[in-house]
């Protein structure tokens, strides 16, 4: 399956002061299989290195963090050449060594020539840990987030849709396949973006086996959480993230601690939601109290909103059969503006914004603001049909002079009195309008 991350692979393969690359990202969003699939395409040769659990490839790099005697130790332990420039060294699962981790250093600094990819599932839960020295300042990083709905189409063999769908956002025309898109983009509602889930959808398109694989996933989180957290922490994790499906029912979607547990408190669950974060599974939105630049300046971190980081993971943790997302069945009303609010986050933050939401009282809530990436302010609502009614939307407008606006609905693409309209299938593009325009 075709994902976008190729292409910023490429580069970096490319680029003249390339340093090993830490590819992160949640458990199963695919970094294996981008990296084993560049390699095959750009290198002679790849040698993949699995540290989980391998104690006799952890021993290569006891003795020191040479990096010319671990690449000799591997080459006779793989029994193959390892090539600089020619050879891909892939280091998987990296966060079950801290000895390798830290080689990146040595790496950068004394054998540039050797091109290394690292994929950790749970590094950033990994490196809090004592013992573990992350290398700053001495690798690259990339984040691999679940196919967006471009890639999702990419598979299904539905590449023209997506070109249409970039093109009618880039010259702001109403999508003439507009209706075909919306039952594409509820079939991503159901199925999410986990690679595994998306292969099974195309080979059969049977929604039984994505929800199978989908609490599989479920189940394979919830097992990390008890590997790799610590053991005073692993319940109050636990909570937190089985929590989620009820903070979003609620109308304002605000994280609350009480609906933990009666009684919880943040100075026992604020730890919980950090390492959620850092392993990558949810997505946490703070909220700000203004609409000015710089956006970060006026974050309050008492209150903030969580997201799964896969609509499809939001479904299966809710239980919803795919037959009741597919005909838009309207005992899910209250759910379905949670799910487009999951999905419009994940879409976000998959473009490079880091999204905020907005509050000025109880009865003015903006679903999103985010930092343009040449510093503009966009706000964005986002609602689950064609109800288009958007007074929180108008009062930041008129409140901090803004421009323009994103509406994210059912409606067609098209601008008017400011706001640009964008379906919710068009998401995945909203770094393709041109703001400076408006």
């Amino acid at each position: 399956m075709h994902r976008k991350i190729t292409e910023r692979l490429l580069k970096w393969k490319e680029g003249k002061n390339r340093k090993p690359l830490i590819l992160e990202g949640a458990r199963q969003v695919g970094k294996t299989y981008a990296a084993i699939n560049f390699g095959k395409n750009y290198y002679k040769n790849i040698i993949y290195l699995n540290f989980d659990g391998a104690e006799n490839l952890k021993r290569v790099f006891l003795e020191d963090l040479n990096p010319e005697r671990i690449v000799k130790e591997i080459a006779v332990l793989r029994a193959e050449s390892i090539i600089p420039g020619e050879t891909l060294l892939i280091f998987d699962e990296i966060q079950a060594s801290d000895k390798a981790l830290a080689s990146l250093k040595y790496f950068y600094e004394n054998a540039p020539q050797y091109h290394i990819i690292a994929a950790g599932s749970l590094l950033g839960v990994a490196v809090n840990r004592s013992g573990y020295t992350y290398p700053v300042g001495k690798v690259d990083r990339m984040t691999m987030y679940p196919m967006d709905f471009e890639e999702f189409l990419i598979a299904l063999d539905r590449q023209g849709i997506a070109e249409g769908i970039r093109k009618s956002i880039t010259e702001i025309n109403s999508y003439l396949h507009h209706e075909e898109a919306l039952k594409l983009y509820r079939k991503y509602s159901a199925v999410g973006g986990m690679p595994e889930a998306v292969k099974a959808f195309c080979e059969d398109d049977g929604y039984d086996i994505v929800m199978s694989i989908q609490k599989n996933i479920l189940n394979a989180y919830i097992a990390d959480m008890a590997k790799y957290a610590e053991p005073g922490e692993t319940m109050r994790i636990m909570a937190t993230y089985n929590s989620v499906p009820s903070q979003l029912a609620k109308e304002n979607r605000k994280f609350m601690y009480k609906f933990i547990k009666s009684g919880a408190r943040a100075r026992e669950y604020e730890v919980p939601v950090h390492w959620l974060k850092q392993a990558g599974i949810i997505i946490k939105i703070d909220r700000i109290s203004e609409g000015y630049l710089p956006l970060k300046a006026s974050t309050d971190p008492t209150f903030f909103k969580i997201y799964p980081h896969d609509i499809g993971i939001l479904n299966a943790m809710n239980q919803i059969p795919a037959k009741l997302i597919l005909s838009n069945e309207l005992l899910l009303t209250k759910f379905k503006g949670a799910a487009a609010e999951s999905y419009v986050a994940a879409a976000l933050q998959a473009q490079g914004y880091i999204p905020y939401y907005w509050a000025k009282d109880q009865n003015n809530e903006l679903d999103f603001v985010v930092q343009g990436h040449s510093g503009q302010i966009i706000p964005i609502e986002v609602k689950a049909s064609s109800n288009v009614r958007a007074k929180s939307l108008d009062r930041f407008r008129k409140t901090y002079s803004i421009k323009m606006s994103i509406r994210v609905s059912n409606k067609n693409i098209g601008f008017e009195n400011g706001i640009f309209s964008v379906p919710h299938y068009a998401v995945f593009c909203i770094k393709d309008i041109d703001i400076k325009k408006y």
